[in-house]
């Protein structure tokens, strides 16, 4: 097992290692709160849109043009202009639980729909799912809200198996470590909150 593993890591292409080391970049940079995370993040997302595509996990690739997107906005918001006030980290009101919940649906049900009926996926539910969740957790972390982590490791959580069994190991291995990454994020940024808050 583990030298099956060791070998599809050095047949692993460089623009996956490319993608994986700035997508572990960004993390790192969201965990410590720097707004530096989004042009790493768009680095990341735009080279695994094409990967995602070659392994045939299509809801993954559009959550990553998706990710672009909604980095280029969450960079916005997070260096809004000189006379404006940077946004705080804050908790999530129920109006923010509401859309979660919307985007989190809405999105699997499009998802899902689509994939069945226009691609040859083999995994839509799995696929639908993972990309449902971190649409609506990649929301929750443009607007700064501290359960952004809770939401984006529900996905992370899905998508480890997913990616085994997809043969993407690299993705695999990223995602483990941004599941680990996630918990210490909101612990690093509840205790930021409180701080805010005394």
């Amino acid at each position: 097992m583990l030298d099956h593993l060791l070998n599809e890591l050095k047949n692993t292409g460089y623009l996956e290692y490319i993608a994986v080391l700035a997508g572990v970049t960004q993390v790192l940079l969201a965990r410590k709160n720097n707004v530096l995370l989004y042009p790493f993040g768009i680095l990341s997302t735009s080279l695994s849109i094409y990967i995602f595509v070659d392994v045939k996990l299509y809801a993954e690739a559009l959550l990553h043009l998706y990710y672009v997107v909604i980095s280029i906005y969450g960079w916005y918001v997070w260096i809004r202009p000189k006379n404006q006030s940077v946004l705080p980290i804050t908790k999530s009101t129920r109006r923010d639980y509401r859309i979660t919940a919307m985007i989190t649906l809405i999105s699997f049900g499009v998802l899902y729909t689509a994939l069945v009926l226009y691609t040859d996926s083999t995994t839509p539910v799995w696929d639908s799912v993972v990309s449902a969740f971190a649409w609506s957790g990649t929301w929750l972390l443009t607007q700064r809200k501290v359960e952004n982590w809770i939401v984006l490791n529900i996905s992370n959580i899905i998508a480890i198996p997913l990616q085994w069994h997809k043969g993407i190991y690299l993705y695999a291995i990223l995602t483990t470590f941004l599941f680990i990454v996630a918990i210490t994020g909101y612990i690093a940024w509840k205790k930021e909150l409180k701080n805010e808050l005394n």
